[in-house]
This record gives structure tokens, sequence and C-alpha cells, in this order.
């Protein structure tokens, strides 16, 4: 999902704060602006390990490399 919130990526080096925009590029210093959003990954969430190997099997790779030796 993309968001439409974008954030200047040389904010760390340029900037002392996030500077957010909506458009392409900032317009404090010009560098490209990135995405914002957080990658969508939780370390707490107890169905991770299914979902995945769930979504593994439906592709047809079931993950186990035992059977590749």
């Amino acid at each position: 999902m993309k968001s439409d919130i974008l954030v200047c990526s040389a904010w760390r080096d340029v900037h002392d704060r996030p500077v957010y925009t909506l458009h392409e590029d900032c317009p404090e210093c010009g560098a490209d602006a990135e995405n914002s959003a957080p990658a969508p990954f939780d370390p707490g969430d107890r169905w991770g390990e299914y979902r995945r190997r769930a979504r593994r099997r439906a592709s047809g790779d079931d993950g186990d490399d035992a059977d590749d030796a």
C-alpha cells in the first residue's frame, strides 16, 4: 500500500526533524521524498508464522529445504 504522505529522504543529514510532504520532492531542500509508512511487520503477530506457511504452501514452495539434500 502506497502512502500519500512522503518524507524527505535526506532528513537525517539535512534537517533537524523529519520533513513531510505530499509532493515528490522535499519543499525545503529539494531531495527526493520517499514513502513514510512503516513496513507491515509486527513481531508480536501471533498468527504470522501460520499465514506465511499457508502462503508458501499455496505458491508451491513448502519451505522445507531438507528434501533438497
